[in-house]
């Protein structure tokens, strides 16, 4: 067994700023990650990192685009905390060496992103999250902080109080790829899940092939909340053959979107007619799809994204990495022609249900990232807003899971006096684990839930080797390819940007068959060593969870809110709907509550019309 104060699982943005702030409050850290630290999907983050910086911008102005941006959806007091922290926090990047562009006079560059008043979006030519990682990483190793790279982390450890806000988590139980042991890691002080988000639960989504939605899955199990699941962001430009990104720094730069017709469409058809091209993304991922839609899209399936006229000198300086994606994957020289872009799934604006310290409901459990929500970003996230969230929020969760006193947070977590329970919806199917056979083997809940404490982490490790023995020695059954392929089309047929009843009730019936096909999984790779088939397995089982709370949040929620469009709810419906979705994992019984939205902090926010 392995045993420190504070573990960080996960080793992209958020869980390298909260290893090294876990390590300055003096705590002993480790991170624990499937991935080599720089290989993590933050590594592909583009754009750049919103911060009021400059004379005429202030913390103020970039919370209210926040809160504008999230369709009234975010909570004040973490878009305030975003606001008022990044600055400081892209300044401290800056002193460890990030290369950020500049202007002639020496400044920071920041250039325009869609949804802000005020071009506040710091960046590294193309490759901001490429520097960002390779920066803290450095800080990382500079300062002697364990990593245990290429361990994938099965399962959290916790006990088994009734009420998950009783509960308490002692570690994790991951898996070491190249041996094929399975070992315990005790967790003195916390344990920070900085998983990133659950992009593979969709078939053509930006995201990498490990972002599976695992720390999603885990807390989920052990207890904790999913938060706003069905907040999905779709990224209007990624390329169509492989959902590769193609930055918004292509459009803050100047770049068109043209139609078929060679109609500049944002403007022709009304979609923004103030901000064009820089309206928010969920905005103009629908302008695209209905251009398609009515038959005006490129080869019926994308628009042209144009930045030609920038000129060569610009977009090398700015954009060179936009050009190779361009080359690489499409065979398109953006110098001399228009780029194919279509909307692919992106990012969650929902997750594991924290509050602004990143502390769960269970105590010793932290998020943070792509796979947390404060919530910060509500129903539709700027771009520009995910870096200083890692940074911001990363550090918060690791000062406080070092034992730093960080004051009273003013969001709650978990099941609380305010919250209300969803009655109203009939689902089409049985949720969860709940008619399966969950008695042993793969089927197993899988929770990490004890019963007593003495030994608990032991026991949690023999249950896993328990599992991977019946999954190693199964010679047939289902793989878990066909189940994840199953579900990736469903999720992309009926959970995307455009949403009815019909398709997510449809949605929830394939997920339900992919839980009951799941049973009789096993893997194929007899190898104990590097079997990433085994992994992948386990990754399937947190996609089907993770996908089920997406489309069982799309359901519920009768309206149309940022990226939540719904064909039978087309506006906005403040007076029932200004609240949280949640559901929480109960004996593998699935149950959805509801929490009030905190419209107040500093400042007070009332929702308005969000037009661009």
């Amino acid at each position: 067994m392995y045993e420190h104060d504070v573990i960080v699982v996960g080793a992209g943005g958020a869980g390298l700023r909260a290893a090294i702030a876990a390590h300055e409050a003096g705590a002993d850290t480790a991170i624990v990650s499937k991935l080599h630290p720089v290989r993590s999907h933050t590594g592909a983050a583009e754009g750049g990192i919103n911060a009021a910086l400059r004379e005429g911008d202030d913390w103020e102005l970039h919370a209210y685009d926040t809160m504008k941006g999230s369709d009234y959806l975010a909570d004040a007091p973490a878009a305030e905390t975003l606001a008022q922290d990044a600055p400081e926090e892209t300044i401290q990047l800056e002193h460890w060496g990030m290369p950020f562009s500049r202007e002639d006079d020496g400044r920071v560059s920041q250039r325009p992103f869609g949804g802000l008043s005020f071009p506040r979006t710091t960046y590294a030519g193309a490759e901001t999250g490429h520097h960002l990682l390779h920066v803290m990483y450095e800080q990382v190793v500079k300062r002697g902080i364990q990593v245990y790279d290429e361990w994938y982390v099965m399962n959290l450890v916790t006990d088994d109080a009734a009420d998950p806000n009783d509960r308490e988590c002692h570690g994790v139980v991951a898996y070491d790829v190249q041996s094929g042991n399975v070992e315990g890691f005790k967790a003195n002080g916390g344990v920070i899940l900085a998983t990133g988000g659950p992009g593979q639960a969709f078939d053509h989504t930006t995201n990498a092939v490990s972002c599976t939605g695992d720390g999603h899955a885990m807390a989920y199990r052990a207890g904790a909340p999913l938060e706003d699941m069905e907040f999905i962001q779709f990224h209007p430009t990624s390329l169509p053959s492989t959902g590769v990104l193609i930055s918004e720094g292509v459009r803050g730069e100047g770049g068109i979107l043209y139609n078929a017709k060679g109609e500049r469409f944002m403007f022709e058809y009304g979609y923004a007619n103030n901000s064009g091209e820089l309206a928010s993304r969920d905005v103009v991922a629908r302008a695209e799809l209905t251009e398609v839609n009515e038959g005006r899209g490129v080869n019926d399936e994308y628009v042209h994204l144009d930045m030609r006229h920038l000129g060569e000198e610009r977009i090398l300086d700015r954009l060179e990495n936009i050009l190779h994606l361009a080359e690489d994957f499409e065979g398109v020289d953006g110098l001399v022609e228009p780029m194919p872009v279509k909307p692919g799934q992106h990012y969650a604006m929902g997750g594991i249900d924290v509050d602004e310290n990143g502390q769960t409901c269970i105590n010793g459990l932290y998020a943070a990232g792509e796979s947390a929500c404060v919530s910060v970003h509500g129903g539709n996230r700027l771009g520009g807003n995910a870096l200083p969230e890692l940074i911001v929020f990363g550090k918060r969760a690791g000062r406080h899971a070092a034992g730093d006193d960080l004051g009273t947070a003013e969001i709650e977590t978990g099941y609380g006096p305010d919250v209300e329970d969803e009655t109203e919806t009939e689902l089409p199917v049985q949720p969860g684990s709940a008619g399966l056979d969950t008695a042993g083997g793969v089927a197993a809940d899988g929770s990490g839930v004890a019963t007593e404490t003495d030994g608990l982490i032991e026991r949690a490790v023999e249950a896993e080797r328990t599992r991977v023995d019946h999954l190693m020695d199964k010679d047939d059954g289902v793989q878990h390819a066909q189940i994840r392929a199953k579900l990736q089309k469903a999720m992309t047929d009926y959970v995307n940007v455009f949403r009815t009843d019909e398709g997510i009730r449809k949605a929830l019936r394939v997920i339900r068959e992919c839980r009951e096909e799941y049973q009789d999984v096993y893997v194929d790779d007899p190898s104990r060593t590097f079997n990433t088939d085994l992994q992948q397995t386990y990754e399937t089982r947190n996609l089907i969870d993770v996908a089920e709370t997406i489309a069982l949040g799309a359901l519920v929620r009768n309206e149309f809110r940022g990226a939540h469009w719904r064909q039978e709810n087309q506006e906005r419906d403040d007076e029932n709907w200004l609240k949280h979705t949640l559901i929480s994992w109960e004996d593998g019984d699935p149950n959805i509550f509801y929490r009030p939205v905190i419209l107040e902090g500093e400042k007070t926010y009332e929702p308005k019309v969000r037009s661009y």
